[in-house]
């Protein structure tokens, strides 16, 4: 008869270990890379090409600053659309970013509506509030979408249809 001390030990070790896997599991991918939106175009990919192709091109000296403001917000468009549809399907937890992008946005929005170039540290303050109000809905939003797709993962792409299905 094993003794209860070994039991607890092997009890303990198998909740150690779980406990670990589930650590790894939050820093890490979990499954196939969701799929994207666009029908396998790479559109994410094609605009961040397309924004650095603008923006090297503008620091070359041959376009204007609406050159640079256009190819950062077309990188900014594609970094996001990627971003987002990893994050909110839980494959890969992108927060900082998801809450960073609109409270850098507010802050310089209000730095460009007062026109102060000097002395805007209360207004690049504000960022700050906003950081937070956006930053943990967005982490509950990923823990959440990751909790169900370890409960569930993904069907792999390609594969056969399951039973029930109406397939022909």
């Amino acid at each position: 008869m094993p003794s209860q001390r070994r039991e607890f030990r092997a009890e303990v070790k198998t909740t150690n270990e779980r406990q670990i896997r589930a650590a790894q599991r939050m820093s890490k991918t979990v499954g196939e890379r969701p799929p994207n939106p666009f029908g396998g175009v790479p559109v994410a990919e094609i605009a961040i090409l397309a924004g650095l192709v603008t923006v090297i091109v503008w620091w070359a000296g041959s376009l204007g600053t609406g050159a640079l403001i256009t190819g950062i917000a077309v990188m900014l468009l594609g970094v996001l659309e990627f971003t987002a549809r990893e994050h909110f399907s839980g494959f890969r937890s992108h927060t900082t970013l998801l809450a960073a992008v609109p409270a850098v946005a507010v802050a310089w929005g209000l730095v460009a509506a007062t026109g102060e170039h000097s002395g805007n540290a209360p207004l690049l303050f504000s960022a700050v509030p906003v950081f937070v109000l956006l930053f943990w809905p967005l982490r509950r939003r990923f823990q959440m979408a990751r909790q169900a797709r370890v409960a569930r993962p993904p069907a792999p792409t390609g594969s056969a249809p399951g039973p029930g299905s109406d397939s022909g």
